[in-house]
């Protein structure tokens, strides 16, 4: 029996897709073809157990979605940032509603943080859970199997909190159009617990 290659699969993927899916939404497509209006911002972990639209049950076009390692939203800084120019994007320019900010459990970054994992071979992982410093710092009296748990909660407030230094997320707050919402979801239960929720600066 000859085992697929994962090449083969996605090509069956997009077969399928073609076949079955996309002539059941050929109007959807059509209309998202000519506009792009998402409502919300979600910013989760780049894992390939997180997918937004399958927790949220979206639609294609309503979610604008941003993932990193360890869902790490850098504080605004000078010079060019593909995290930051995603989220002007869709706040000055798309207007979205709300941001999520989604953490979730067994994450690797954080529990790469809270087991203090040695880094030295991959450089540039070091360097990007930097932005989780304050999680790190902010959970650093808790012990034992439930301090992973408590960083990651932490951790989606302390990036809220970087994700409200964006002057597009400052001005649309203090317009009072926009919402930021902090999840946590449970892989293994599929439950989603709001950490963080504010609508005004």
């Amino acid at each position: 029996m000859q085992t697929m290659t994962p090449a083969h699969d996605l090509a069956d993927g997009v077969a399928r897709f073609q076949r079955e899916v996309f002539p059941a939404k050929a109007e959807l497509f059509a209309r998202l073809a000519e506009v792009h209006r998402p409502t919300t911002l979600f910013i989760g972990c780049s894992d390939a157990r997180v997918v937004p639209e399958l927790i949220t049950q979206s639609e294609p076009g309503e979610l604008f979605v941003v993932r990193t390692a360890g869902n790490l939203v850098p504080a605004q800084a000078p010079g060019p940032d593909g995290v930051a120019a995603s989220i002007e994007y869709a706040v000055a320019v798309l207007g979205v509603t709300e941001v999520v900010v989604c953490g979730h459990s067994a994450c690797g970054a954080m529990t790469a943080l809270a087991e203090g994992a040695d880094l030295s071979a991959a450089a540039s992982v070091s360097g990007w859970l930097r932005h989780a410093d304050a999680s790190v710092a902010r959970t650093a009296g808790c012990a034992g199997p439930g301090r992973l748990a408590a960083l990651i909660r932490e951790n989606v407030r302390v990036q809220l909190a970087n994700l409200a230094t964006h002057p597009s997320v400052a001005r649309a707050r203090a317009a009072g159009n926009l919402s930021l919402h902090g999840w946590v979801y449970d892989i293994g239960s599929g439950s989603v617990t709001d950490v963080a929720t504010t609508t005004a600066a």
